[in-house]
């Protein structure tokens, strides 16, 4: 019984903790524009890049977001989570070995720059070049939406937001 109640405290308070301490930082907080650092390959099988990494993939499916980077919640790591159909896929590193030549202008939105919709010209189709969470190298031929978010989410890897290359910015909440 005891054990059990004090495993209950404890995950409460790791929760409470995340949640306190994890934040998504808005546009224009300095953390955002930023190029962040490589994460190193010994690192990204630790315990603590693991934990960062289901945090993260929480915070956006909380958040209902198609992917989050660490520079939103203030880590300077090229790290980046992606909600596709098959799950969460969790990339360290990306590096793009291909980018199309045909673009196509797309609507984004951005959980830094709530309530701001613009549009945004994106390779098509990419390769990008990863670390998966297990530490394995993988390569990955995404087009559509996945192509479009790997984009996003590597801008922010970057330090560029969205609203740096979208036209027809809009606020929805000038239509409320």
């Amino acid at each position: 019984m005891t054990l059990s109640l004090g495993r209950d405290i404890l995950n409460f308070m790791y929760f409470y903790v995340i949640n306190e301490i994890m934040k998504i930082l808005t546009h224009p907080d300095k953390g955002l524009s930023s190029r962040s650092k490589p994460v190193d390959i010994n690192d990204i099988t630790s315990l603590r890049m693991k934990k960062l990494a289901a945090d993260m993939v929480k915070m956006m499916l909380k958040a209902d977001g198609a992917g989050l980077a660490a520079p939103q919640i203030g880590r300077s790591l090229r790290l980046a989570v992606i909600n596709t159909k098959d799950g969460p896929l969790i990339i360290f590193n990306p590096k793009f070995k291909k980018k199309s030549l045909t673009k196509e202008w797309g609507e984004e939105g951005c959980l830094s720059v709530p309530g701001y919709f613009g549009e945004v010209r994106r390779h098509k189709k990419i390769t990008c070049e990863y670390f998966n969470e297990k530490g394995e190298k993988k390569i990955l031929n995404a087009k559509g939406l996945l192509a479009r978010v790997i984009q996003h989410e590597t801008d922010h890897l970057d330090g560029i937001l969205f609203i740096a290359k979208a036209r027809n910015l809009k606020n929805i909440l000038d239509r409320v």
